[in-house]
């Protein structure tokens, strides 16, 4: 039994929770026993990345690893996300979880947002990427393996073009200079589907590509 301080990483699919992970594991601090997910239950795929389920449960088995998912409805008011997950922290505090791995880079008011609704619940935010200059990070993932397409882009803030491409030097090297290299600012969303963390790769094949609520999806399928 191992008697370091169990984790949980906040999963959202792309290379950022991917890199933490990866990252915490190096570490050898933690005793990382699972990740936590929010799937918009109406579409069955991750939240905000857009991303099937079928691939996040592919994710999960890849890392060798549970994931607690935390359903929400579409659209979902700001008081039923935070009510689920309460529900979520207390069910993993109860597993013996005492710390959330979190991908955040640079967001201040990300950040404190995490560490108020974690205040007084048992967990402590960890943040194992945090501060770290995002075009060497962003070159640090590729050049270590880390495979990743982007499957939600903001046509306001990015080229819509970019969406389903590969997040790999070429990308980085045509993006705007005001373009986050890592994408921190929300610029766009990443699905990871290889990389150290993993203990395979992920077969999947690029589906159609839509606009939804401004925003430009992505579609990546299983196989």
């Amino acid at each position: 039994m191992s008697k370091k301080p169990k984790a949980y990483v906040s999963w959202s699919s792309g290379k950022d929770a991917a890199w933490a992970l990866h990252k915490a594991r190096q570490a050898g601090e933690f005793d990382i026993t699972g990740i936590l997910t929010t799937v918009t239950g109406t579409f069955s795929r991750v939240s905000m990345h857009g991303v099937r389920e079928e691939l996040l449960d592919l994710q999960a088995a890849a890392l060798g690893l549970p994931c607690h998912k935390v359903s929400i409805p579409w659209p979902c008011p700001n008081e039923t996300y935070e009510a689920r997950m309460e529900e979520a922290v207390s069910a993993l505090k109860a597993q013996g979880v005492t710390h959330m791995i979190f991908g955040d880079l640079f967001l201040e008011d990300v950040r404190a947002y995490r560490e108020e609704k974690l205040k007084g619940t048992g967990l402590t935010p960890v943040f194992p990427l945090w501060g770290e200059e995002t075009a060497a990070l962003a070159r640090e993932m590729i050049d270590g393996g880390l495979e990743a397409h982007l499957v939600c882009v903001d046509p306001r803030q990015a080229p819509k073009e970019v969406a389903g491409r590969r997040f790999d030097a070429a990308l980085l090297a045509g993006l705007p200079a005001s373009v986050d290299p890592c994408g921190e600012r929300g610029e766009f969303h990443t699905v990871v589907t290889a990389g150290p963390m993993f203990t395979k790769s992920i077969a999947c094949q690029p589906g159609e590509v839509v606009e939804r609520e401004g925003f430009i999806y992505a579609d990546f399928l299983p196989g």
